[in-house]
């Protein structure tokens, strides 16, 4: 049975989109709790320029924003934030955190919610982070995060490990002066 979809609906589809789902599914579910429509033979013909114009319209900005992903691609951008001795960050450099910075560096403002990080960066480190400008523009950099100091910490490396040591040391002897 075909099907519009008034509402977006996880695993099935976008709202304004044609879908074709079983009947069952369609009658008892998805037009009763309002997310879709039975689809007739004008609101498909709707449905398909829409579609069009909305694919005509974003080919136009992917164009127009080619030379931008260009400009974006390959960038690697610094970051310095409070890090424990582990090398685990004290909070987390954000996407707005991201797109500020490569808006600065480009001289464009780019939208937070086009830095893609994955799960968060909350490590000192190299990471791949995608910018999703438009359609299938979605160029790649790297942000490198270090630890306040200007020092990359590496695992098994504590700069408070040879304090520690000295302050050992220094027991070591005042039992042998005794």
């Amino acid at each position: 049975m075909k099907i519009i979809l008034t509402h977006d609906v996880e695993k099935l589809g976008s709202a304004g989109t044609l879908q074709d789902v079983k009947p069952g599914y369609a009658r008892n579910y998805l037009i009763p709790k309002g997310f879709a429509q039975a689809a007739t033979a004008g609101m498909i013909k709707q449905v398909e320029e829409k579609q069009a114009a909305e694919q005509r319209r974003i080919a136009k900005q992917e164009v127009a924003m080619q030379s931008l992903a260009d400009r974006i691609q390959g960038m690697r951008l610094t970051f310095t934030a409070r890090a424990g001795e582990t090398g685990r960050l004290f909070g987390s450099v954000t996407n707005a955190d991201i797109a500020e910075e490569l808006g600065r560096q480009l001289g464009e403002e780019i939208d937070r919610r086009k830095v893609d990080t994955g799960n968060g960066l909350h490590e000192v480190g190299e990471f791949p982070v995608t910018i999703n400008l438009v359609g299938r523009l979605k160029p790649q950099i790297t942000a490198i995060i270090m630890a306040e100091g200007g020092e990359m910490i590496t695992e098994g490396e504590a700069p408070e490990a040879a304090v520690d040591e000295s302050a050992t040391g220094d027991e070591d002897e005042l039992t042998e002066a005794e």
